[in-house]
């Protein structure tokens, strides 16, 4: 029996990340993944109008597969810091265990393909990044903590060293793993990153201020 359109989907777009996985640098083209596939070329453009929607197949797989997981950890960690942590976590692992498609990430796998494609990724960093501002805004009202930095600043700072990250994975030929030494690494960010905010979170807010107008 010949495989579901749903199940033929997602063999093109597996077989295109182990590509980009397997031909760093190289430009895929749909004769070759049609080959690694073993189809046509008439077949892949069944299930896909165009490479650049094959693209845009593998970018909405991380975004579920990345802001799914992201609801829960906010759910599950009761506060910034270790929300801050585990959602960069998340991102670095995910990009080690799929070399090929972190080089859509980083725009390596897109070069001379459409500006849309290089927009949704950028988008998706945008994202993932106001997710963290938000975590630190909340850190204020449930902890009375708040960043040294401006938060857009604040956030921006963890946003980029993961994306550095992630860079250098793709950039060593996937040698140097961004999960390596992380943990140093944000114990140093960390030193320091947070204060006392000027407002109390809720729930413990001083006796003679919580008593005013009783």
């Amino acid at each position: 029996m010949p495989p579901r359109n749903s199940q033929r989907r997602q063999q093109i777009l597996e077989a295109l990340a182990q590509m980009l996985e397997a031909s760093p640098g190289n430009r895929i083209t749909t004769a070759g993944l049609a080959k690694q596939v073993g189809v046509s070329e008439a077949a892949l453009y069944r299930h896909f109008p165009s490479k650049s929607k094959m693209f845009e197949g593998l970018i909405e797989f991380i975004e579920e597969t990345l802001f799914s997981r992201v609801s829960i950890i906010i759910s599950e960690e009761p506060t910034a810091a270790k929300r801050c942590e585990k959602m960069l976590m998340l991102l670095l692992a995910f990009a080690e265990r799929n070399p090929g498609i972190t080089r859509i990430l980083t725009g390596d796998a897109l070069a001379g393909e459409t500006e849309r494609l290089h927009q949704r990724v950028a988008q998706l960093f945008d994202r993932y990044e106001t997710q963290l501002r938000q975590v630190l805004r909340d850190a204020e009202m449930r902890e009375g903590l708040r960043p040294v930095a401006p938060l857009p600043v604040a956030a921006n700072l963890l946003m980029s060293a993961a994306e550095g990250r992630i860079s250098q994975y793709v950039r060593s030929g996937f040698k140097r793993p961004p999960t390596a030494d992380w943990g140093v690494q944000w114990s140093v960010l960390m030193d320091g990153f947070f204060r006392d905010a000027v407002s109390q979170p809720i729930g413990k807010q001083p006796a003679s201020y919580a008593s005013q107008g009783t």
